[in-house]
């Protein structure tokens, strides 16, 4: 029963205090001094026109004080009252006044609002409680504007004040709205002060709204559209967070559709189709990324051709791995005709040195193409370090014994130049001679020849060379 009581006496207050409200906004229809407060009226209203605010603000005092909703139609002493008293918070340096300023501010806000809730003010052309609605939802909306551009309110009343004006207003809230609602929700996403959900509605409220003006042919149409324009902007640093796939598809769309050919963009829209989280079966982004692996497959195969024609060198080493040794030195001899560089060059004379020895047993040939390549590099080792190698396994083709053995000193010799030149081989070269030193002449058989050490002697086969004998 209590509980009972309680609600009853509660209503029963809350009915009292509007009849209270409501009897104080009275018009001038019907009170003594209606002559009175109508030409306060007509000489503030002209006053503002001429922007005399001292003599307007006199008047509407008068106005205001004895008929609140003037002829009881119209918001005109709340708004202008407003008006009015922001002119004043502007022109005010001193704090505490301002404060006094901006909560008159507010108080007039209050009282259109509930003027326009108990139908204290009957407009003309409002025949429905969503009319009366809509009204409110206008006064909200303005007063929102103004937390937002003069007053500095705190962003979390100033956007409460907006979503009432929204709800309200509906499809018929003013678009002067659009940048500070956009404004706020951005900032206090940011801030982590609202969720995605309530960004995101507040950006698809504004989106409805703007739709239906444009489609409706409303008066201010091109208005809500480049205030929309300008809100929708706003949420570009936020937009990757709180939107999914689809709702990037049709931006994404028409960039692609504005540059067709233009394979950099088309590169980057697929990227960020797949970033937007577009699933992968997505119809937009198979097409869009099948028409780019198309022209990255015919691009990259043309740059790979481009290349390797500049580049003969690998083409070479390509045909090498494959086993096609003939291919891979006609390869070489194109990249040593191209080549400017004297240690490339040598380089490759080297390579090609090795195939024709190691791979196609064509000594001779290859001993030449790597002598030329000491010429063009007199500082590498490499060349010599070759035909020593190519001496010392072809020692066993040269004839008799003492032959094969002439053939090692041969070797040896090559060893030595190379680590005389080149000390990047010095430690190979080194290892190598004295691997060979006991497959040197030995000196009985020197002795049944009748030469002695020191004498020179010509190593047969292929070799051809003239070496100092020395002995083990």
């Amino acid at each position: 029963m209590d509980k009972i009581r309680k609600l009853m006496l509660s209503t029963f207050v809350l009915a009292i205090s509007l009849q209270m409200v409501t009897a104080q906004l009275t018009s001038w229809e019907g009170i003594p001094e209606k002559e009175e407060a109508e030409n306060a009226h007509s000489i503030y209203r002209q006053a503002i026109k001429s922007g005399d605010m001292a003599i307007a603000f006199e008047n509407w005092q008068i106005a205001y004080n004895l008929a609140p909703t003037a002829d009881g139609k119209r918001d005109y002493h709340f708004i202008d009252g407003v008006k009015l008293y922001i002119d004043k918070f502007k022109n005010e340096t001193d704090p505490a006044k301002k404060e006094e300023h901006k909560a008159m501010i507010d108080k007039l806000y209050g009282e259109a609002i509930t003027a326009y809730e108990t139908k204290a003010i009957k407009p003309s052309n409002c025949n429905d409680d969503a009319c009366y609605q809509a009204k409110v939802g206008y006064v909200l909306g303005r007063k929102a504007f103004d937390m937002f551009y003069t007053l500095n309110s705190p962003y979390s009343k100033n956007l409460e004040v907006l979503e009432q004006a929204v709800e309200k207003s509906g499809n018929d809230t003013e678009y002067t709205v659009f940048d500070p609602l956009a404004t706020i929700a951005v900032y206090q996403f940011q801030k982590g002060k609202i969720d995605k959900l309530k960004a995101l509605d507040i950006y698809q409220k504004m989106e409805a709204i703007t739709q239906h003006n444009i489609d409706s042919g409303a008066k201010y149409a091109d208005y809500y559209d480049q205030a929309w324009k300008s809100a929708s902007s706003k949420y570009a640093p936020i937009e990757a967070d709180i939107f999914d796939c689809e709702f990037f598809k049709p931006k994404y769309k028409e960039m692609y559709d504005s540059a067709p050919d233009d394979m950099d963009q088309l590169k980057n829209i697929v990227g960020l189709l797949k970033k937007r989280g577009c699933d992968p079966s997505d119809p937009l982004l198979v097409d869009l990324e099948g028409k780019w692996k198309s022209y990255a497959a015919s691009t990259n195969a043309a740059r790979k051709a481009e290349f390797e024609a500049n580049n003969p060198s690998l083409l070479a080493k390509k045909a090498y791995d494959s086993g096609d040794y003939a291919g891979a030195i006609a390869k070489y001899d194109e990249a040593i005709n191209g080549a400017t560089d004297p240690s490339k060059k040598a380089s490759y004379m080297f390579s090609k040195a090795s195939i024709q020895g190691r791979k196609l047993k064509k000594y001779s040939a290859a001993r030449k193409t790597a002598l030329a390549a000491t010429k063009v590099n007199p500082s590498s080792g490499r060349p010599y370090m070759l035909i020593g190698d190519l001496y010392a396994t072809g020692a066993r083709d040269c004839g008799d014994s003492w032959n094969q053995r002439l053939a090692i000193i041969a070797a040896i010799d090559k060893y030595r130049k190379a680590k005389s030149v080149d000390p990047s081989v010095a430690d190979e070269a080194k290892n190598k001679i004295s691997k060979y030193r006991s497959s040197l002449p030995d000196q009985q058989e020197g002795f049944m020849r009748s030469v002695k050490a020191g004498d020179t002697q010509k190593v047969g086969c292929w070799i051809g060379e003239t070496v100092t004998v020395r002995y083990k």
